[in-house]
């Protein structure tokens, strides 16, 4: 196995271009060194980004939109007041990430980029409008966060390329998210069904926008425009919830597998959808839920 411990992200870059066989990254570690210790998979190459500047920092921009360096653990994302104030779906989905050893190292590209259909980060990045800016051999991109897993396991990145940073907009007024999921454990366990929804009110509390991700109902996170567009225009009554149910629902595709069947995922997504919605509409007005 070659390790490296680049300095920079074109340096990364440019190590993975030119690797062959097996490559992983490690940042907080929590998945290629658990699968390289159960011998799922063992790396030719193996690339610590630890070391480059800006990958543990949390800054937010003028304009309040927020950037979070690729190995900020969960437990910093927990205890940064201000993020949490902006973003509280995105933060508690992270934080449902495993234990507080995991926490204290599990990072949000990491669970991004590890594939799982169930991961809990996911469906809050995607409601809130993530953006991940991409070095590659030949320069950098942004991508959406809902862009970057293809199927189980894969990620539409090219050979070579690393994330380098993750962009959260701008929180804006009158605004809200959560994230919710069902497990058959009281915690430390994978979502069966995981929902999140971030909202945007006019002055009267009118939803004047909204993004409705799912995860653990698909092979890849869904964002939901029919159930968006079930709660455009309403002050969030029975009616517009209902509709959000059934959109959610119906944009279903899931598994049955030890921990839930098709049916049984498809109900609970509804059931979660309005959950969601209801905290992320109280949020959006101001109470602290």
């Amino acid at each position: 196995m070659q390790y490296h411990r680049p300095t920079s992200f074109n340096e990364a870059a440019a190590l993975a271009n030119q690797a062959t066989g097996e490559t992983r990254f490690l940042a907080g570690g929590t998945d290629v060194l658990v699968q390289l210790r159960a011998d799922i998979v063992t790396p030719d190459t193996l690339i610590d980004i630890k070391s480059i500047p800006g990958v543990g920092d949390i800054s937010q921009a003028p304009d309040g939109s927020w950037t979070i360096g690729i190995a900020v653990p969960g437990a910093e994302m927990r205890e940064h007041i201000q993020l949490g104030k902006d973003w509280p779906g995105l933060v508690e989905a992270m934080d449902l990430i495993g234990s507080t050893q995991v926490q204290g190292r599990a990072t949000l590209v990491g669970n991004l980029c590890n594939g799982s259909p169930a991961a809990d980060s996911v469906p809050a990045m995607v409601a809130a409008g993530v953006e991940l800016s991409v070095t590659g051999p030949t320069g950098s991109r942004r991508i959406a966060a809902v862009d970057v897993p293809v199927a189980p396991g894969r990620t539409s990145l090219a050979k070579g390329e690393v994330v380098s940073a993750v962009h959260v907009p701008a929180r804006g007024k009158n605004a809200g998210d959560a994230y919710l999921r069902f497990i058959p454990r009281t915690e430390m366990d994978i979502a069966v069904v995981g929902c999140a929804i971030n909202l945007t009110l006019d002055t009267d509390g009118t939803v004047t926008a909204a993004r409705v991700a799912l995860g653990a109902v698909a092979p890849t996170v869904l964002l939901v425009e029919d159930a968006a567009n079930a709660l455009i225009g309403s002050s969030l009554d029975e009616e517009a919830l209902n509709r959000l149910a059934e959109a959610a629902s119906a944009a279903c595709n899931p598994i049955s597998d030890k921990r839930g069947t098709v049916e049984f995922r498809t109900h609970v997504a509804g059931v979660l959808a309005k959950r969601t919605a209801k905290i992320a509409y109280a949020r959006a007005q101001g109470e602290n839920t």
